[in-house]
């Protein structure tokens, strides 16, 4: 496909989504309270690979506690996105850390009190050797 014709597919609330996730999977992000909260929504929940439902203070909690400065970042592949209504994106992608693989799915919604995207909702699901 042309250059041109792929420019023009990209859909921005797309790609913001995508640069927010990316974000959030950043081990730096991850450590800091601070920064996870700007990312994610007041009424954010989640279904982790492990099976643990978690909810935002938890989350944020969790991810302050062990996520240590220097961690190797995620590795991200067949990430890709929907604009599923004017202010929602659904995001899919596989991530692997430590031999640890994951199917993940995450909806974004904008931010009504500013620019930008916040995780509202996200689910893991394991998959390949680490499924036991």
């Amino acid at each position: 496909m042309p250059a041109h014709d792929r420019d023009r597919d990209r859909d921005p609330a797309v790609e913001a989504a995508i640069e927010a996730e990316l974000r959030l999977l950043d081990p730096e992000v991850r450590s800091s309270p601070e920064l996870t909260g700007a990312l994610l929504h007041p009424g954010f929940h989640e279904f982790g690979a492990s099976g643990r439902h978690w909810d935002r203070a938890s989350i944020i909690e969790a991810l302050a506690a062990t996520t240590e400065p220097g961690t190797r970042p995620f590795a991200v592949s067949h990430m890709k996105g929907a604009r599923l209504a004017p202010d929602l994106v659904h995001l899919t992608f596989d991530t692997e850390n430590n031999g640890r693989c994951a199917h993940r799915s995450s909806l974004w919604r904008r931010n009504t009190e500013g620019d930008g995207w916040l995780l509202y909702f996200h689910q893991a699901t394991p998959f390949g050797d680490t499924v036991q």
